[in-house]
C-alpha cells in the first residue's frame, strides 16, 4: 500500500489534491479532524446548508477560525486555506477541485450533487450511502461515462467489506458470506429519534456532546442502515441478498464460521454467496462476548484439504470441519478512514468500493399504521424503516425505495410492518433522484432478474 508515499510526493511538489466537501456534519467532522494531519491534500472548500453549524463543528475538531476566514474559493486556493459557505454548485464547478466529498447524508440532494460533480469532471466519494442504495449502479455508470471516479467511503463499513471481499477473492478463496455487525432486537424496527438512546446505550447528554443526530443514529438502531448498507455491498461485490431479507443471527466473532455455513451444513445462511448481518446480542437481549456489533467480516472457504490443513496449523478458527473461516475487523472509524478514499480516486483512479449490478434494494416499510396524507420522513425517523430485498422482488413488487420516502405524503393508509409502494405515494416525478432512478430500473432490470435465478 502506497497511498501515503504518493501523498507525500504531492505535497514534496506543491500540487496537492484539491478537495471539496458537502455537508461537515458528524462524518465530515471527523474528516475535517484528520485532513491536517494528512499530507498532500488541500480541503479547499466546505459547502453546507447552515454555515454556522459547519463553523461550530470545526471549532469542536479544533480547527483554527483564520484556517476557514478566505473569503472565496480562489482566495482559498491561492492561500492554502479553506473557504467555508452554503454554495455546493460553486464548489463543484470550480475547475481547480479534484475530488467532491458527499457527506450530507440526504440522498435526493447527494444525487444531485454527484451528478452536477460528474458534469464537471470531479470524482465523487460518496458518504451518503443511502443514496448509493438506491441508485448507485446508475451514478457509477454515470461516472464511468464522464471519465471519472465514483466510490463508496472507506471508513463507512460497506468499503471496509468490500476490501475484505476483494482480499478473500484475490486469494483466492470463495466467499461464503460477508457483512457487518449490529446490536439487534425485532423491536428496534419501531424505535423513533425519541426512543434511540435508551437503546443505543447512550446518554442524551453525551449525545448532545458529540453532536450526534437522533435521526440518523436511529437509522442505524431500527435496522436501515445495516440494510441499506448491505445493498451497497451486494451491489458492488455480486453477492446476492437473502429472499427474506437480513436475518440477524447471533453470533461472537469466534463463532462466525459456525453461523456463516449454509443451513443445509448446519449453519443458518440461506446460500453461499450472500450479504448478511451477525447481531451482537443473544435472543434474549444478552450481550454476547467478543462480539463484531462495530465491525466488518468476511467469511470464506478452504476447498481443498491443503488448505484446511494449512488453517489449522496456523490455528486460524473455523467451524468443526475446517472448511469455513472468517477474516475481520472489530472496529471501523467512519469519518476518520475517509481519507483513503480521498487518495484511492484522486491518485490511483480507484474506488473503494463501487456498484456493478443491481442485486439489492432497500424498500420502505411502515413502522406503525400510517394514516393517508401522512407525510413519510426517510430512513430513522418516525414512519418507516428500511427492509431488504431482493432487488428482482422489489421492481416485480413496485416497492417504494426507501431513498425516496424523504417528506413524500402517502395517499393511502399502510398497515404496520408492511412495505410502502410507489403507487401509495405522491413522487414528485421532476426530481433527478427520482428519474435517475426510474432509468436504473429500466437499464439494469435483465441483469437483476439473471442474478436472482
Amino acid at each position: 500500500m502506497n497511498l501515503h508515499r504518493m501523498l507525500l510526493k504531492r505535497e514534496a511538489e506543491d500540487k496537492p489534491v484539491r478537495v471539496g466537501l458537502i455537508g461537515a456534519g458528524k462524518f465530515g467532522a471527523m474528516y475535517l479532524a484528520q485532513i491536517p494531519n494528512t499530507p498532500g491534500v488541500h480541503l479547499a472548500g466546505i459547502a453546507d446548508l447552515s454555515p454556522q453549524g459547519a463553523r461550530a463543528n470545526l471549532d469542536r475538531v479544533g480547527w483554527a477560525k483564520d484556517r476557514t476566514a478566505a473569503a472565496s474559493l480562489e482566495a482559498a486556493l491561492k492561500a492554502g486555506s479553506t473557504h467555508l459557505s452554503d454554495d455546493w454548485r460553486a464548489l463543484v464547478s470550480h475547475p481547480a477541485i479534484d475530488v467532491i466529498v458527499e457527506a450530507t447524508g440526504n440522498p435526493v440532494a447527494a444525487v444531485d450533487h454527484a451528478l452536477e460533480a460528474f458534469r464537471h469532471g470531479k470524482h465523487v466519494v460518496m458518504v451518503t450511502v443511502e443514496a448509493d442504495a438506491f441508485c448507485g449502479p446508475l451514478l457509477a455508470r454515470r461516472a464511468e461515462e464522464a471519465g471519472v471516479v465514483y466510490s463508496l467511503a472507506f471508513g463507512d463499513q460497506p468499503a471496509l467489506i468490500c476490501d475484505l471481499v476483494d482480499w478473500a477473492r484475490t486469494c483466492g478463496f470463495p466467499v461464503v458470506a460477508a457483512g457487518r455487525g449490529h446490536k439487534w432486537r425485532p423491536f428496534f424496527a419501531q424505535s423513533t429519534p425519541d426512543t434511540v438512546w435508551q437503546h443505543w446505550g447512550l446518554s442524551e447528554e453525551k449525545a448532545q456532546r458529540g453532536g450526534l443526530n437522533p435521526k440518523m443514529f436511529n437509522s442505524f438502531l431500527d435496522g436501515t442502515k445495516p440494510a441499506i448498507e448491505s445493498a451497497a455491498v451486494a451491489n458492488a461485490t455480486g453477492l446476492a441478498v437473502p429472499s427474506a431479507g437480513l436475518s440477524y443471527p447471533s453470533a461472537s466473532v469466534d463463532d462466525i464460521p459456525y453461523v456463516m455455513r449454509p443451513r443445509a451444513e448446519g449453519g443458518q445462511l440461506e446460500a453461499k454467496g450472500m450479504v448478511e448481518v451477525i447481531n451482537a446480542l443473544e435472543a434474549d437481549g444478552r450481550a454476547i462476548p467478543y462480539e463484531i456489533r462495530k465491525g466488518v467480516w468476511v467469511c470464506f472457504e478452504a476447498e481443498t484439504d491443503y488448505i484446511r490443513n494449512c488453517l489449522e496449523e496456523y490455528m486460524v478458527q473455523t467451524d468443526p470441519s475446517g472448511r469455513y473461516a472468517c477474516l475481520y475487523k472489530r472496529w471501523h472509524l467512519i469519518g476518520l478512514e475517509v481519507g483513503v478514499s480521498v487518495a484511492a480516486v484522486a491518485l490511483r483512479r480507484e474506488p473503494t468500493g463501487t456498484a456493478i449490478c443491481f442485486n439489492a434494494d432497500v424498500i420502505a416499510t411502515a413502522k406503525r399504521d400510517l394514516a393517508a396524507g401522512e407525510m413519510l420522513d426517510g430512513e430513522g425517523g418516525y414512519t418507516v424503516y428500511g427492509h431488504l430485498f431482493p432487488a428482482e422482488r422489489s421492481r416485480r413488487t413496485g416497492g417504494l425505495p426507501l431513498g425516496l420516502a424523504h417528506n413524500v405524503k402517502l395517499l393511502r393508509p399502510i398497515k404496520a410492518g408492511q412495505p410502502v409502494g410507489y403507487a401509495d405515494v405522491a413522487l414528485d416525478d421532476s426530481l433527478a433522484a427520482v428519474k435517475i432512478r426510474r432509468e436504473m430500473e429500466a437499464m439494469f432490470a435483465p441483469a437483476a432478474r439473471i442474478a436472482a435465478q
